[in-house]
């Protein structure tokens, strides 16, 4: 089977197409993202199903524990494995008994879906859970902004094979790109990468958090949570997000294209040129 090239062949899958361009029908192979479903089991106990791009799966099992407050730190989950199966993914993941105790306290069912945030929580209190309040964080130019929006695009090789998946990237202060993940859902995306990030060793609190989608309250939740003091969007946000963002002490921008940008809250943090 023809692969696209690179690690593009990682979460596409071939389709064969007719191009519709200038009059003419041509037919023509393209590249589909895959969505999958994917189950999330702790100590045995399944816990959530989520449809996601099957790629850093453990990377996702671990930023979705860490971001939901399965757990509160990286060496609370001591295994991660992944199972295939016809119908779809499941990840066992192993942590800490004292963890699992506390999960059983708020145990929820949830049926994910790619841009549907919060769907499937089951009582108001979950859904609108406090927001920790974030550190003081770092001083940030609106340029390193430009620059990261800049260079992420090169760093999405399944946004270019498919054109139909979301991006999220952990930032240094200065814009350089230090890690980023991929998924079809958007909040997977940053899941994904938070969780890289922990195996990592690398700090969201010592830079930015960049997303190519817009940010709703969910992406305000889970990147407070890493101590993330700095959240950019591609897209704006929502009226939820930025009241949440706020109560957090985090700064939210969104509409970041080049130097153009919209400051929600927290504009203590930019550099920011004098105003007229």
């Amino acid at each position: 089977m023809e692969q696209p090239p690179g690690d593009r062949r990682i979460g596409a899958a071939p389709a064969e197409v007719l191009r519709l361009r200038e009059g003419l029908a041509l037919p023509r192979r393209d590249w589909l993202c895959e969505e999958v479903p994917v189950a999330l089991e702790f100590n045995g106990i399944s816990h959530a199903v989520m449809l996601a791009t099957p790629a850093d799966l453990e990377d996702f099992a671990l930023g979705f524990a860490l971001t939901e407050g399965i757990v509160d730190h990286a060496d609370e989950v001591f295994d991660i494995t992944v199972e295939e199966s016809t119908q779809g993914i499941s990840l066992h993941v192993d942590i800490a008994s004292r963890r699992l105790q506390a999960l059983k306290l708020r145990r929820r069912s949830l049926a994910g879906r790619t841009g549907c945030g919060l769907c499937g929580t089951d009582s108001l209190d979950q859904a609108l859970r406090p927001v920790p309040p974030v550190g003081p964080g770092p001083l940030v130019e609106p340029g390193a902004l430009a620059r990261a929006v800049e260079s992420l695009r090169a760093l999405q090789p399944l946004f270019e094979t498919t054109g139909s998946v979301h991006a999220a990237a952990l930032c240094s202060a200065r814009g350089q790109v230090l890690l980023a993940r991929e998924d079809v859902g958007r909040h997977n995306a940053l899941d994904k990468l938070l969780g890289a990030a922990a195996r990592g060793g690398l700090d969201p609190s010592e830079g930015l958090v960049l997303i190519s989608s817009r940010a709703s309250i969910e992406m305000v939740q889970k990147a407070a949570s890493r101590g993330c003091s700095v959240l950019a969007a591609v897209s704006a946000p929502t009226a939820l997000a930025v009241r949440a963002a706020a109560l957090a002490g985090m700064t939210l921008v969104g509409r970041v294209r080049g130097q153009d940008m919209v400051v929600y809250c927290g504009a203590h943090r930019l550099a920011l040129p004098p105003g007229p």
